[in-house]
């Protein structure tokens, strides 16, 4: 797949612009550019611009991984977005609204954006798809996200994994899905922007809960009913919103879970096992170099969205509660296990 081989009738995006060179929006602009797709990547600080540009590294996200050549970057916004034709924003989900709508005058017209942020937005309670509509005003279908298990230190050393590009426009997703298919990065479409979103912002909160069993010294049985359990809270949620409830089965859902969940990669997972030990809030954060996990940011909007659609979620209030201080990780434990037998 290439932007050559897009199938008839539909519009190839030529050029992207990539804002944001934490982990995931660098490996991602690396993933565009082997696809043969031309990218420039926005960094907010000048030194983190050059390095990529003339030395091809980013040295504080990837410091041993070796970026194109192809790869631009600057730190000026402005350069970033001339001449694009998709716009991907890899920002944290809190933190979305507050840079795009300093953006937003500067977007190309009929300009394509692309979400990676996972997350509901505190207060509003809006997915970030919906945060982009309402502070840009363009239509769903000039909207995509991508999302799936995607952990960036894997995808950003070539190896091999899936992803899902969601978006209501059949043919813009198919055009998303050519830009970024490599050899290492297999992309696949699908409608249901909805379930695709809740699946990643929901994962990061059950990927804590795993995290902390793990801290207080839980084996695999209890990761796996976590895991299931969590599973099913997500699809509740989703399906009350909307979302295909196969969609929870497949990469947005059970792939993003699963891998989340696992992998000592997994931002949200180490910072679940840090509380899990007994450490602060403040202390988990600095055991994990001063980065809050997006779970930690997300769990309230979450919870507050489940309550108001009448959706039963135990293990997201529990990490919310455990979040704010209100009870300690292993009582929260306890709560969980001794909960009302039911049917499954």
């Amino acid at each position: 797949m290439s932007i050559a081989d897009v199938p008839d009738g539909v519009r190839p995006l030529r050029r992207f612009a990539v804002l944001g060179a934490g982990s995931w929006g660098t490996t991602f602009a690396k993933v565009l550019a082997d696809a043969g797709t031309p990218v420039t990547l926005w960094a907010r600080r000048t030194e983190v611009a050059e390095a990529v540009g003339k030395e091809h590294r980013n040295h504080e996200y990837l410091p041993d991984v070796a970026l194109p050549p192809e790869l631009a970057a600057t730190a000026d916004a402005d350069e970033a977005l001339e001449g694009a034709e998709a716009v991907v924003l890899a920002l944290p989900a809190q933190r979305l609204r507050e840079n795009l709508e300093r953006w937003t005058p500067h977007l190309p017209a009929g300009v394509m954006l692309v979400s990676l942020a996972k997350g509901v937005e505190r207060g509003s309670l809006l997915r970030m798809s919906e945060v982009i509509r309402e502070v840009t005003g363009a239509s769903a279908d000039d909207v995509a996200v991508v999302t799936g298990p995607n952990l960036a230190g894997e995808i950003a050393n070539e190896q091999p994994t899936a992803t899902v590009v969601a978006c209501s426009d059949h043919d813009r997703a198919v055009a998303v899905q050519h830009a970024c298919s490599t050899g290492y990065f297999k992309p696949y479409t699908n409608p249901d922007v909805v379930g695709c979103e809740l699946g990643g912002a929901c994962k990061n909160v059950i990927a804590l809960a795993c995290g902390t069993a793990s801290g207080l010294g839980y084996g695999d049985n209890t990761t796996a009913s976590l895991i299931t359990r969590g599973l099913a809270e997500i699809s509740r949620l989703a399906v009350a919103l909307g979302a295909e409830p196969l969609t929870l089965a497949g990469l947005a859902g059970m792939g993003d879970l699963v891998a989340t969940c696992s992998s000592p990669l997994s931002r949200n997972r180490r910072f679940g096992e840090s509380l899990g030990r007994g450490l602060s809030m403040a202390e988990a954060e600095e055991a994990n170099h001063g980065q809050v996990a997006e779970g930690v940011k997300s769990c309230d909007a979450i919870g507050e969205l489940a309550r108001r659609h009448e959706v039963d979620t135990p293990i997201v209030d529990a990490v919310r509660r455990v979040c704010a201080g209100e009870v300690s990780a292993k009582e929260v434990g306890d709560e969980l296990i001794n909960r009302e037998l039911k049917v499954e």
